[in-house]
């Protein structure tokens, strides 16, 4: 529905004014998104209608995850109708008091919803694993064309405004009992207060006061966000063109002053009309228009997210006054990389493996996962939230013999953000126990399985959006040695290969955050061994003497990239392909292919010393981290390998 105005004498101000009351110009229409406030010039005719409505509070974004999606709108729905219009939200009739500073946190919002784009997208009709959570504030729950809702939301009669998303996220079983939604609820009433206040905001709709009993903790986390940048504009004439003048701060008596925000950051803009010609302002780039003001002193104000970094432009669209010099720019500057927090080691130690089993019956074997979020090194001055089991990337490495019956406990820590679970390729049973290992924040679940298969196996969080709790480290292996064990080698070591999806790209310093785009893209920024940049070579090498044999577990978690696992300088003497061991190894082998979720058992023979390094042959990748170290001690064996020049420090790779 659209509403056009033009008003350029007292009786058609007049005419409009009343009609606010009712309609006002900032409705949201398929091209003009709902906006914060409109005051109308002072009028004997202006005060508001009994029936206005003031918007309800909005609270606000998330610091950890928000929602895992499924087939149910039993997340956060929304999202354009299929006939390109969008879903009336209810009037903001005459409110004269824009956004206010203890509104929720929305460039923490933003950073947080990140972690939910795995699952929604904000772009309208953009189906991922949930619906687009586009223009969200106002919509029917249920009420997208062409997605499959539960019949529970369906029947929710329920629109989507600032007290029904704050009960959702909180117990979504709460408020529409049988929804599909596996999420148990966020229980920070600062986390909703935020996120909602971000959807809002991304939306280029209202974002309302937040709850007056803001918490000391919040205040606290907005402190420590990016501050929200606050700008006011009054139209006026300069040099005989139709202008916007800065008022007040740094802008104060610039003609279209430039308007400046770091990415991510939340910009309130106040247009106050000095001069009584009708005007609006608007951020094509962002998606923002704010009403017509009519009338000296009127004013109205919008707000709008600062996106990516680069130049855009912010104009009066009223017919002519663009051309007439109400033009200004907008410019987004990149936001300098946080700070590192934490330093915390996650990569697994190599050499962090039980003991080989050898003969003994079967028995009952208790294992014990706990599915840990931490932030942890990724590379030298960057961090990364990692979600591990037993706090470690890979997961603990299991040792079971055949005909085993295998209890596995997995506890979810209280501290979570996700559900967690656990699905292990060595099991016969649905999900390879998955399905019966979805486990709640602060809950424990466990299963019994019996180890028929002899063989090297993956284990990895089965939990949807199941490729991104691979990404942020959710595997291990379980090895099921067959019936009087192993032959025995002088040393073991448990290698397993990752990839991670960033937002900033590799190298970048301070805490970095996972990006679903680059997921889906399968276009990784790193490349790792044991969770980690440096994780096999300057944190925990794989260290041996002359004359001795190792055996390798080696496993690739991926999620996406198949692996040519490789040793630069030596031959693999005995490779079990595929970790299979009901058949004889394959002997005298250079190179080993390993798809995501498998893995191998290499054994190795070293006998000249020195460094050798471990690689995957794709060898562009160990530019984005993927590198080992295997350091061989002892003396030198020129009968074997001779070197007459010396031999380089990793010459040649």
């Amino acid at each position: 529905m659209r509403h056009g105005f033009l008003a350029f004498t007292a009786v058609a101000a007049i005419a409009l004014i009343a009609m606010l009351a009712t309609h006002p110009p900032g409705a949201p229409t398929a091209d003009a998104p709902a906006i914060v406030a409109t005051t109308p010039a002072p009028s004997a005719t202006s005060s508001p209608a009994p029936d206005a409505v003031t918007p309800p509070p909005i609270f606000s974004a998330v610091k950890t995850q928000v929602a895992l999606a499924d087939s149910d709108d039993s997340h956060l729905h929304a999202g354009s109708l299929t006939d390109g219009t969008t879903a009336a939200v209810p009037p903001v009739a005459l409110v004269t008091t824009p956004v206010a500073s203890d509104s929720g946190d929305v460039g923490n919002g933003r950073r947080v919803f990140q972690k939910c784009q795995a699952c929604h997208s904000l772009e309208p009709g953009k189906t991922l694993i949930g619906p687009s959570l586009a223009m969200l504030i106002g919509r029917r729950a249920g009420s997208l064309d062409g997605f499959n809702y539960s019949d529970a939301m369906k029947r929710a009669g329920i629109a989507w405004d600032a007290a029904t998303l704050d009960a959702y996220l909180a117990d979504p079983q709460k408020l529409v009992p049988g929804n599909r939604m596996p999420f148990p609820g966020l229980k920070s009433e600062t986390d909703r207060r935020d996120v909602i206040a971000f959807l809002a905001a991304a939306s280029g709709g209202p974002v309302p006061p937040a709850s007056p009993a803001k918490s000391a903790a919040a205040a606290t986390a907005s402190s420590n966000s990016v501050a929200d940048v606050k700008y006011t504009l009054r139209s006026g004439i300069a040099d005989g063109r139709m202008v916007f003048i800065g008022a007040g701060g740094a802008i104060d008596g610039k003609v279209n002053p430039v308007l400046t925000a770091a990415e991510g950051q939340t910009v309130q803009v106040t247009l106050i009309n000095g001069e009584g010609a009708e005007h609006d302002i608007t951020f094509p780039d962002q998606g923002v228009k704010s009403p017509r003001v009519i009338g000296k002193g009127a004013s109205t104000t919008v707000v709008v997210l600062a996106g990516k970094p680069g130049d855009s432009v912010y104009f009066c669209s009223a017919p002519g006054h663009r051309l007439a010099g109400m033009e200004g720019k907008f410019t987004v500057t990149a936001k300098p990389a946080p700070a590192t927090v934490a330093q915390a080691d996650i990569a697994r130690d190599p050499t962090d493996l039980p003991p080989p089993i050898g003969d003994r019956k079967p028995t009952t074997v208790r294992v014990d996962l706990a599915t840990v979020e931490v932030e942890g090194r990724l590379a030298e001055g960057t961090t990364y939230d990692y979600w591990t089991f037993n706090g470690k990337v890979p997961g603990p490495f299991i040792r079971v013999r055949v005909g085993d019956m295998v209890e596995v406990h997995l506890k979810n820590d209280a501290n979570s953000s996700m559900i967690h679970s656990v699905d292990f390729h060595a099991v016969s049973g649905p999900g390879g126990g998955a399905a019966a290992m979805q486990v709640e924040p602060g809950g424990e679940k466990f299963f019994r399985f019996k180890a028929l298969y002899p063989g090297l196996y993956v284990y990895h969080c089965a939990t949807p959006m199941v490729a991104e709790h691979i990404a942020n480290g959710m595997y291990g292996l379980i090895l099921v040695e067959p019936e009087g064990g192993l032959p025995k080698v002088d040393r073991e070591f448990y290698v397993m290969q990752g990839e991670i999806y960033t937002d900033g790209p590799f190298g970048q310093h301070g805490s970095q955050e996972f990006s679903v785009e680059k997921l889906l893209a399968e276009h990784p920024e790193y490349f790792v061994f044991n969770g980690s940049v440096g994780a096999l070579t300057a944190l925990h090498p794989m260290v041996m003497k002359k004359g001795e044999t190792a055996r390798i577990f080696f496993g690739v978690g991926g999620p996406n990239f198949t692996s040519a696992f490789h040793v630069i300088g030596t031959i693999f003497d005995k490779v079990y392909a595929y970790g299979g061991l009901t058949n004889p190894p394959l002997r005298g082998i250079q190179t080993v292919p390993v798809p995501p979720g498998d893995a191998v058992i290499v054994e190795v023979k070293m006998p000249v010393p020195g460094r050798y390094i471990v690689v995957d042959h794709a060898l562009a990748r160990m530019e984005r981290g993927l590198s080992g170290l295997i350091i061989v001690e002892g003396r030198p064996t020129p009968e074997i390998f001779d070197a007459p020049g010396g031999v380089a420090v990793g010459g040649g790779h």
